[in-house]
């Protein structure tokens, strides 16, 4: 690289990182994109099971949890549209999305995560970025009186010097990725404010695995977490395991379980609603209805489980429900619509989707993404403190804060010109 070049750099290339990196480099503005994996991208080609869930159909900013300002991110996720990411998918990615019906998420026409991921390196690099891959960065300073520039330092290779750094290195999550918090560090270390980080979106563990007979029955579900703040609610895919449990559902549910043991408080309770029918909607069935009571909740639920269910209510699948005594069925009602998940740990961040806390929101400008700290940096993705729910919000939250990150860095060019 030119030494009268000064380049934007973008530290990391995964989701938001690419976006970073290709929204700056589409200014004409030198950008060079460190990565230090071999390819990049690790987590979009791992995402939705192989298939990439690249948006939400439906925004759902409420659902966003973060222990920094709501409003401030709720200004972020607005500074790019849903429709309009999902526009610049289709149109100026060439990448047709189709929405899957049962779950209202978006994937790509081809279901290949590959598709996603190679499709915007290949922009980046059309655009005219360079890619540096096996780029292991150990260090960001600042500039200073003697060094105007921002520099990089790396792994057997030359300091780079740049006017303007994005610092897009994820979390601590599934760190087979490549992800290792060094990006975390790397900000604690400039100054900057740092929400405690915890796995979020990860599988949920009982120890002894008092479920591992149910292992892989799969159902929708309804979990609560009673005593929350906010109110939490979610209905979704529910998977019993040999460990514990997991599926969409869990996931969302699993930071309060986290958070709960990470803070030394008493675990957070989780009850599950194993099908639409509510407590008095249950007892209203078992009182009215004819028959055997098994085949009442066989009808309803996979048959192991509806056996278990009867089997921890003391009720006989051949018992009649017209004979059935109120004790009995307020008991069995209770555990069909309120059943206490008895969960003793996580999976960690090895199998936890995001991360959560991070750099606090009120640490950047909403607008930006530059460091209320040191002019020149900029924060996007899962290094930020906010997570979404599963379904595509976590590569909206990485779209968006990756699209407004690159812009303005590559705008900042001008402002931080050392001559």
């Amino acid at each position: 690289m030119s030494p009268s070049e000064r380049p934007v750099a973008v530290v990391g290339a995964g989701a938001a990182g690419l976006l970073a990196a290709l929204t700056a480099a589409r200014t004409g503005a030198p950008v060079v994109l460190l990565e230090r994996t071999s390819d990049g991208g690790r987590k979009i080609l791992i995402s939705g099971g192989g298939r990439c869930n690249i948006l939400p159909s439906v925004p759902h900013p409420e659902r966003f949890v973060t222990d920094s300002s709501a409003h401030v991110l709720k200004r972020i996720l607005r500074s790019w549209p849903l429709a309009e990411q999902r526009a610049f998918f289709e149109h100026e990615l060439a990448m047709r999305l189709v929405v899957e019906d049962e779950t209202g998420k978006l994937f790509p026409e081809s279901n290949r995560a590959r598709d996603v991921r190679d499709r915007l390196a290949q922009r980046v690099r059309e655009a005219g970025a360079r890619v540096w891959l096996d780029a292991t960065v150990r260090g960001v300073s600042p500039p200073t009186e003697g060094t105007p520039r921002w520099r990089i330092d790396l792994d057997d290779a030359p300091t780079l010097e740049a006017a303007a750094v994005v610092l897009a290195t994820g979390g601590l999550s599934v760190p087979a990725t490549g992800s290792d918090g060094i990006g975390i560090g790397i900000a604690r270390g400039l100054g900057h404010e740092i929400r405690p980080t915890y796995p979020a979106l990860t599988p949920l563990l009982a120890d002894p695995p008092v479920h591992a007979d149910l292992a892989g029955i799969s159902l929708t579900v309804t979990i609560q977490a009673p005593g929350a703040r906010p109110r939490f609610s979610t209905t979704d895919g529910f998977l019993f395991t040999h460990r514990g449990y997991s599926g969409p559902s869990v996931l969302d549910a699993s930071h309060l379980a986290v958070r709960s043991g990470l803070a030394g408080r008493e675990r957070q309770p989780l009850t599950v609603r194993w099908t639409a029918r509510d407590f008095d909607a249950w007892e209203r069935d078992l009182t009215e209805g004819r028959g055997a009571v098994g085949t009442l909740v066989g009808r309803a639920l996979p048959a192991r489980l509806a056996d278990r269910i009867l089997h921890e209510a003391g009720v006989a699948p051949t018992e009649s429900l017209a004979r059935l005594a109120r004790e009995p069925r307020r008991r069995l009602a209770a555990l069909l619509a309120d059943y206490p998940l008895p969960w003793t740990g996580d999976e960690g961040y090895r199998k936890a989707e995001v991360t959560g806390g991070g750099v606090a929101l009120e640490e950047v400008d909403p607008r930006t993404l530059e460091s209320r700290r040191h002019p020149g940096l900029f924060f996007c993705g899962e290094i930020l403190d906010a997570f979404g729910p599963i379904g595509g919000h976590n590569f909206q939250w990485a779209w968006a804060t990756g699209r407004a990150a690159g812009a303005a860095a590559a705008a900042s060019l001008s402002a931080s010109d050392p001559r």
